[in-house]
């Protein structure tokens, strides 16, 4: 996988904890750096260590679906986009409260990073190099959990679901490109 690649996915993987960093900027009536950092850290920090465990459990099954990886991997993005973009256009608005302790950060951390676990597990078919990978999606999580919490801060609700909608269209349009390279051009 070469590392525009990565940073695609990176980006789309981002993009569910940037919205609910939106809304925790949101929540607050002055943001702090502090803010910005906890909420950084904590979804960095998940959305690198989900795919992680997801390719550890994807190698271990690997030899036994070898064959029918790139339809794993295309359907696993595909739900994952596809999830996205409903929520996007949902239009229900996301609960979020204004503390930022663990008890709070928790639960939001880690379902902002049960997609990263699928895409740990299409990774490992795919053989990717992990610990550069899921550092790069740590630290490109990171950077835009805490721009979000900045961004949602001052400018309000508008980008959430435009950032959920986009974050959908770049996961599948990785899973439809992994299905034809597999396809045509294996």
């Amino acid at each position: 996988m070469e590392l525009w690649e990565l940073f695609i996915i990176a980006v789309g993987l981002s993009m569910d904890a940037f919205a609910v960093a939106i809304c925790k900027g949101l929540s607050v009536p002055k943001v702090k750096p502090g803010h910005a950092l906890i909420t950084g850290l904590w979804f960095g920090g998940f959305q690198a260590m989900m795919p992680l465990i997801g390719y550890l459990l994807g190698t271990s099954f690997a030899e036994m679906i070898e064959s029918v990886d790139h339809w794993i991997a295309f359907v696993l993005l595909f739900i994952i986009g596809g999830n996205m973009i409903r929520e996007a256009l949902s239009g229900e608005a996301d609960e979020t409260d204004c503390s930022f302790c663990p008890k709070s950060m928790f639960p939001m951390a880690v379902a902002t990073s049960i997609d990263a676990l699928a895409v740990g597990v299409s990774f490992a078919f795919l053989q990717v190099n992990i610990v550069p990978a899921v550092s790069f999606i740590g630290i490109t999580t990171f950077v835009l959990s805490a721009v979000g919490v900045v961004v949602g801060n001052v400018f309000g609700s508008r980008f959430k679901s435009k950032a959920e909608f986009i974050g959908g269209i770049v996961l599948i349009g990785m899973g439809t490109k992994i299905l034809i390279e597999h396809l045509f051009f294996a």
